[in-house]
């Protein structure tokens, strides 16, 4: 069984009585604390241990070098035919109180070479009760350190969550006030967007109409593109299935070719094993009246090493086999006839010479033969060959093709649904053209109420303009006498009912106000620019004399004038006009109209906006 150990290595020093060092080596399982074997080395065991197991290693580097071995054992442990092994060897059939051998093998395909091996006894009582002590002592420290950390930790926590909540309401503060300051800035923001709606409204029908122009031109020219596509494709399609037929002729017809040279490459091939057979029968017969002839006589020894040379020469000829056999009879009756008679030998020599010549010219024709016919078989295979490629091409070429008609059928499915997809989109922005008509319609009916509130408060202005003249024109001829300001104006009259002492700017050289917004351009301009909020003026009916003095505002109320609430709502970062109440009238809902640029009535006396509004 595999275990996992655990092996501490001590290295102890005596004193008592003689100096001396032991290497101590202990066995034990994380997982079952009675599991202990110890092993003692002295220096003079050691000594027996090196010469019993031919250690090459001092005691002083033994345990270094038994530390290197368990880690090789350590990074082998997991692969699946490990190099090195630590193996734990008992004599009984379970670790129990029993001697115990620790070898540290090295395993090859050859063999498996045990590098060192310790015997370790187990422990008795003694020795494991003190085991554990010092593992509970182990363990003791640890939970007093932790409990430590935890309690370190608990602390650092609980400071951590006081300072967040601290930081989350202080966080939460800043959100609130972040709120109000939104939700003022999104009342300005809705107010100038407004204005460019408008604009992009106007930009947006008419650059609706040019793209719908556009698009009905491009789905025509698409349309147009599209059909004769569709042609060109027909036209292809048609063109390669007459050359796709073409070539499936032509393919079966070099098939039908190619079988045929092989059934006739295959006879070649037996008609040459034929041959070739029949010459090796010939050669043997030749040998044995070549031995025949060696004992009759030298003379028939020349015959035999030309016939020889003939034989060697007749290896691979196919036609001319029927007449060595002639030859070869010939020869045989000529032995017979040498056997009986020894007298007529030379004048049979003679003949056998001339036949053996006009052999050796047919030999050398046949040659040439036997070489056309290689040569014809060549040009044969170099023919197939190229009918093969030429075949493997002609494939790879309708492969190509069939690719290609693949991909323009799926390009075509392509442009379906492109064109889907694009009447998908017009019929959207059909969609949003009618809600953007919608949205104009509401637009122009605020716009018509929106003008008749600036005609009744420019009514409104013109009569408290005139009311005011009416007060300065009975006070002149009364023997009053105003305070002159330091641009040559009139100072500014008081208002006791509204709580001002201060006087008004003079606004009142403004004459006459544009009369409506009907009248009113896209491109008009006012030369003046200002955001103020306008009141009601409660004017005072005597008019103070002597020199003008300013003094901050006490009060600033006033009536409503008749209109609803939405447009007198108080606006933070607006520059109230001296004299005038900021409570009474809206200039949150006036400030787009008056602060746009539109040209005053030719009747206007026109001073800078700077004379009136210091600061």
């Amino acid at each position: 069984r595999r275990l996992s150990v655990r092996v501490n290595i001590e290295l102890l020093s005596i004193s008592n009585p003689v100096h001396k060092k032991d290497l101590a080596v202990r066995l034990t399982d994380d997982t079952d604390p009675f599991f202990l074997y110890n092993l003692v080395i002295s220096e003079e065991d050691f000594q027996s241990l090196k010469s019993q197991q031919g250690l090459l290693v001092d005691f002083s580097a033994f345990p270094q070098k038994f530390i290197d071995l368990l880690q090789q054992c350590i990074q082998e442990q997991n692969k699946d035919i490990p190099r090195f092994l630590l193996q734990l060897v008992s004599s009984a059939s379970v670790l129990d109180h029993t001697p115990v051998s620790l070898n540290v093998v090295e395993t090859n395909p050859f063999k498996h070479l045990t590098h060192l091996s310790l015997k370790f006894l187990p422990g008795n009582d003694a020795e494991i009760k003190k085991f554990l002590a010092s593992c509970l002592k182990c363990l003791k420290e640890d939970k007093m350190k932790l409990e430590e950390k935890l309690r370190k930790t608990e602390e650092d926590l609980t400071r951590q969550l006081s300072y967040t909540q601290q930081s989350l309401s202080e966080k939460s503060r800043e959100l609130d006030k972040l709120k109000n300051e939104w939700t003022s800035y999104t009342a300005a923001l809705t107010n100038t967007h407004t204005q460019e709606l408008t604009k992009e409204k106007e930009r947006a029908l008419q650059a609706q109409a040019q793209y719908q122009q556009q698009h009905e031109q491009q789905k025509k020219e698409l349309e147009n593109l599209h059909q004769k596509s569709i042609q060109q494709l027909q036209n292809r399609l048609s063109e390669l299935e007459v050359i796709n037929k073409d070539l499936t002729e032509r393919r079966y017809k070099g098939d039908s070719t190619v079988r045929e040279l092989k059934a006739k490459l295959s006879g070649i091939e037996d008609e040459c094993q034929r041959a070739k057979q029949e010459v090796l029968s010939l050669r043997r017969e030749n040998a044995t009246l070549d031995a025949e002839c060696h004992e009759k006589e030298k003379l028939i020894n020349q015959l035999q090493t030309r016939v020889a040379v003939l034989e060697q020469e007749i290896k691979d000829k196919d036609q001319l086999v029927i007449r060595t056999k002639e030859v070869l009879d010939a020869t045989q009756e000529q032995k017979a006839v040498l056997e009986e008679s020894t007298e007529k030998k030379q004048s049979h020599i003679e003949k056998l010479e001339t036949t053996i010549k006009s052999l050796s010219a047919e030999l050398l024709k046949a040659n040439e033969i036997i070489k056309k016919l290689q040569g014809d078989l060549k040009t044969l295979m170099s023919k197939l060959k190229l009918k093969n490629t030429v075949t493997i091409q002609q494939e790879k070429l309708l492969a190509e093709k069939e690719e290609r008609l693949q991909k323009e059928q799926r390009e075509l499915q392509e442009m379906g649904q492109s064109l889907r997809m694009k009447e998908q989109e017009v019929c959207k922005l059909q969609e949003q053209l009618e809600t953007t008509m919608q949205k104009l319609e509401e637009s122009k009916q605020l716009l018509k109420t929106n003008e008749n509130v600036i005609t009744w408060l420019n009514k409104q202005l013109n009569e408290v303009q005139m009311a005011k003249k009416l007060e300065t024109s009975a006070s002149t001829h009364g023997g009053g006498r105003t305070a002159i300001s330091p641009h040559g104006m009139p100072d500014r009259p008081c208002f006791p009912s509204s709580g001002i002492n201060h006087p008004v700017s003079p606004l009142y050289a403004f004459q006459n106000f544009p009369e409506t917004a009907h009248n009113k351009n896209a491109n008009s301009q006012y030369p003046i620019q200002f955001n103020t909020q306008l009141s009601k003026m409660n004017l005072c009916s005597d008019v103070q004399t002597g020199t003008a003095t300013s003094h901050p505002a006490n009060k600033e109320n006033g009536d409503n004038l008749g209109l609803e609430s939405k447009y007198f709502k108080k606006k933070d970062d607006s520059i109230p006009l001296r004299g005038l109440s900021q409570n009474t009238l809206n200039a949150e809902y006036l400030k787009p109209y008056l602060s746009t640029k539109a040209q005053p009535s030719p009747k206007a006396a026109v001073t800078p906006a700077s004379a009136y509004f210091p600061g």
